[in-house]
């Protein structure tokens, strides 16, 4: 896979490159992150982020390091910190190169000296390996003297905070082996730092007053202050190497290598399996790993990066992209049994809860994303025992609450479904400012249609299966009358597309995506010819480079820009603002309607590849969760979003280069990770 690279004009450019983001996670929950410039943006760029519960609580311990090369006797910095009204020191303009291959790589040159620094975090363990390589920029050339520093700031504290300057913290240090401890807070986990430093002096220093300029912008607490408790100097030797490596348990600096040369072997075995040599999904594979995390004995997804956790939605919308296309059965059956036990009264929860809490039920469409999430599975494994053994009696327990009702659900006279209650916003598009539900959608929302039709169809088929024929033609009489009525009910003959929402006599004609799952779902309703309307609708204007836009640009509700305070941004989030994910459902109904024709194919991969560009715009490698409704559609949210990468990768895989699942060859190639036997 080609690596992500920026030349010295990008890198010397502190706007340009505090604007891209590199993401090493580990497989627990855990991350660390940061800028191409090495400045701080954002309160989660960190070193080390570990997850207390995975992949819950988490906790940055680690924040950065300041490094200074001392070549006889003069000093260079390399790091970078922004300050109230000043940049300093300036590394960044030292920085020659920067490149994700396949993790973050950045090359500095100093008088005639070049040091690499290599990051990366260690798969299944709360671990980052930093390493720095010095050698002469000319070969042949001999090294000056040179001291390379290190100073460790440490944080200590909830990843959604902010450090403080105080007098609780113990700046006592204590050696084990090759490791300097440090354990600032009685109630949070010790530190290890193991080094191949030839001296370590205490330091016991605050910094004060860091500024995250992205977190300002968003109208968030931004100022920080860390805590140096020493220094670690390097010089010459035999290779010419510094290693340091923090972790939540002791560790040998000379382990480094071998701990590299695995983590590049694990990740090459999972683009080698990635279902295409397109640069575009063998990108997207990469980029799936590193949503798939542990919880407990199973696994389950993150939905994005740098906050988010394991919610339900944007689990049953990304499965089948993170696990199915890429080959990983075993990882969705695990995901599909954990999410499955966790089913109350015919609801998924929000997001599985951790431990000690209760779980929340605000959201309609995750659980009809289950029946889909299923199909998909089946589809690509044909694996009727394990839905019959784990999945079934569930999924038609679901059906019978949905149709007498659940948590503000149920099922109307016709066969659709009603969100009944008006200040709980039940579907995808759930933005709340205080008590202000900014996209009401109470009543019958189109996807919620779309998905429980998508739902009874998969029933009766399950049920045919499985010889429960009584079940099997309840389910379809039961989906002919919700198709019969769908298409009397939502059809909207002056605009000639799907009504978003229908609530009695309200008829909502906000022109809005939601009606493309219509199409795209593998049961739909729709007659062809006002699929295809839908469809030419959606792409004349909703579609932007980077997917949909959640409303259209003549709606008076319409937001061009996410930005601004929470409110501002909340207000906005789905008045405008373009999301990624959406591109896959697209793709694939376009595809539907034209029936894959080659100039149908043709254009669909040039949608696709638009995003190649997109990897290296603001989260390195991955797919962002919205951007922009305009000017330029410039990225915004999380830098890494899930459902942005999966949705992308099943489309490309399944539809536009119609890689056919192979069922006959369903079995594990889980690259890292207990199996579900």
């Amino acid at each position: 896979m080609k690596p992500i690279r920026f030349g010295q004009s990008i890198c010397g450019d502190l706007h340009r490159a505090s604007r891209l983001e590199w993401l090493e996670t580990n497989g627990l929950g855990g991350f660390a992150s940061g800028t191409v410039a090495g400045v701080h943006t954002r309160r989660y760029h960190g070193l080390l982020t570990v997850p207390m519960k995975p992949p819950d609580g988490r906790l940055l311990l680690l924040s950065k390091l300041e490094e200074t090369l001392v070549i006889d006797g003069q000093r260079f910095d390399l790091s970078t910190n922004q300050y109230p009204g000043a940049v300093q020191p300036n590394g960044f303009e030292r920085l020659r190169e920067f490149r994700l291959d396949p993790f973050p790589i950045a090359t500095y040159e100093v008088n005639g000296l070049k040091i690499e620094k290599r990051v990366f975090m260690v798969y299944g363990e709360n671990t980052t390996v930093i390493e720095y390589e010095v050698s002469p920029i000319r070969a042949g050339d001999s090294l000056p003297d040179w001291t390379l520093e290190i100073r460790p700031l440490i944080a200590f504290r909830d990843y959604h905070g902010a450090t403080r300057s105080n007098e609780a913290l113990d700046t006592k240090l204590e050696s084990i082996g090759p490791c300097t401890v440090v354990a600032p807070y009685s109630d949070l986990p010790p530190l290890y730092f193991s080094h191949d430093a030839s001296e370590l002096e205490a330091t016991s220093e605050w910094y004060y007053n860091f500024e995250h300029l992205l977190e300002r912008d968003r109208g968030l607490d931004f100022t920080e202050d860390l805590f140096n408790p020493f220094v670690l100097r390097f010089g010459p030797g035999a290779d010419n190497t510094a290693t340091l490596i923090a972790s939540t348990m002791p560790q040998y600096p000379h382990a480094a290598a071998q701990l590299r040369n695995r983590e590049i072997e694990r990740r090459q075995a999972i683009v080698d399996v990635a279902p295409s040599t397109e640069p575009i999904v063998q990108a997207l594979t990469a980029a799936a790993d590193q949503y798939i995390v542990q919880r407990g004995e199973f696994k389950t997804i993150v939905a994005g990066y740098h906050w988010f956790g394991d919610r339900s939605r944007d689990t049953m919308i990304a499965l089948p992209g993170l696990t199915l296309v890429t080959g990983r059965f075993d990882v969705a059956a695990q995901i599909l049994r954990t999410f499955a036990d966790n089913i109350d009264e015919g609801m998924l929860p929000d997001r599985l809860p951790g431990e000690g809490e209760e779980p929340e039920f605000n959201t309609a469409d995750a659980t009809l994303w289950f029946f889909e999430a299923t199909r998909s599975y089946l589809e690509h494994t044909e694996d009727f025992a394990f839905v019959r053994e784990h999945l079934y009696a569930k999924l038609k327990d679901i059906i019978d609450w949905h149709v007498r009702g659940t948590r503000g659900i149920r099922m109307d006279t016709d066969g659709l479904l009603c969100c009944i209650e008006p200040t709980k916003p039940l579907t995808w598009m759930d933005a709340k400012v205080g008590e202000f539900v900014v996209t009401p959608r109470s009543g019958k929302p189109v996807e919620i249609q779309a998905l429980w039709y998508n739902a009874l169809r998969i029933m009766e088929d399950l049920a045919g299966r499985f010889d429960e024929l009584p079940a099997q033609a309840s389910f379809r009489q039961l989906a002919d009358h919700v198709k019969q009525s769908f298409n009397a009910e939502f059809w909207n003959v002056d605009d000639r597309c799907l009504n978003d929402v229908v609530d009695r006599d309200l008829h909502d004609g906000s022109l809005r995506p939601n009606q493309i799952l219509a199409v795209s779902l593998k049961h739909s309703m729709l007659p062809p010819e006002c699929a295809r309307e839908v469809v030419d609708l959606v792409q004349r204007e909703l579609l932007t480079p980077v997917g949909l836009r959640s409303l259209g640009r003549f709606d008076p509700r319409y937001r061009a820009r996410y930005e601004g305070s929470v409110h501002e941004r909340d207000a906005a989030y789905h008045q405008g603002t373009v999301w990624p994910w959406l591109m896959g459902p697209f793709l694939t109904a376009y595809l539907r309607v034209y029936g894959s024709s080659p100039d149908a194919r043709k254009q669909a991969r040039i949608w696709l590849e638009n995003f190649q560009s997109h990897l290296a715009t603001a989260g390195l490698g991955h797919i962002s969760e919205i951007a922009n409704a305009e000017d330029g559609n410039d990225p915004r949210g999380c830098i890494a979003q899930a459902w942005s990468v999966a949705e992308l990768l099943r489309a490309a895989v399944e539809d536009v280069y119609q890689v056919a699942p192979k069922p006959e060859k369903a079995k594990s190639i889980s690259v890292a990770g207990p199996t579900l036997d």
